[in-house]
């Protein structure tokens, strides 16, 4: 089955490149960024403001070799691409929640940004405790490990 996603914005944020941007945004409140969702999309966003997070959904462009099980920024030990949060996947699709500052008119206005400058938009969507919060959630392999503000690699 083959499918198209059509890219309906631009991020733009300080980090242009993979050494200098922070692993998880939570990491870094200071990295402010621009979301510029392209004119014929404005209309999406009525009310997304009264939202204080967003997932961003954007396109992997400069991931490099894609490898089903690697070490991942957590670990040194292999794990599947699907059991980790690592940018060289399949379909070279990322995810980030970020905060919402602002938004004029197609221009949202966030902070806590982990993205690269000039990714590919391809989907918002709000992120709502009483849905996506799950009190039960396990951590995963991740559970224990220590935090790494930049993989080792990174300066």
């Amino acid at each position: 089955m083959q499918y198209t996603i059509e890219q309906i914005g631009i991020i733009h944020s300080p980090y242009t490149g993979k050494e200098v941007c922070p692993v998880q945004g939570r990491a870094a409140p200071e990295g402010i960024g621009r979301v510029e969702v392209f004119p014929e999309y404005e209309e999406a966003l009525e009310t997304i403001e009264t939202f204080s997070h967003i997932f961003l959904l954007y396109r992997f462009d400069r991931a490099g070799e894609i490898q089903l099980s690697r070490p991942t920024f957590l670990d040194d030990a292999p794990h599947g691409v699907f059991a980790s949060r690592h940018p060289c996947r399949p379909n070279s699709i990322g995810m980030s929640i970020v905060r919402l500052e602002a938004k004029k008119e197609n221009i949202l206005e966030v902070s806590e940004i982990d993205i690269l400058d000039n990714t590919p938009l391809l989907d918002i969507k709000p992120y709502i405790p009483r849905f996506d919060y799950r009190q039960d959630a396990s951590n995963g392999w991740v559970e224990g490990k220590a935090w790494r503000d930049k993989p080792e690699g990174r300066e």
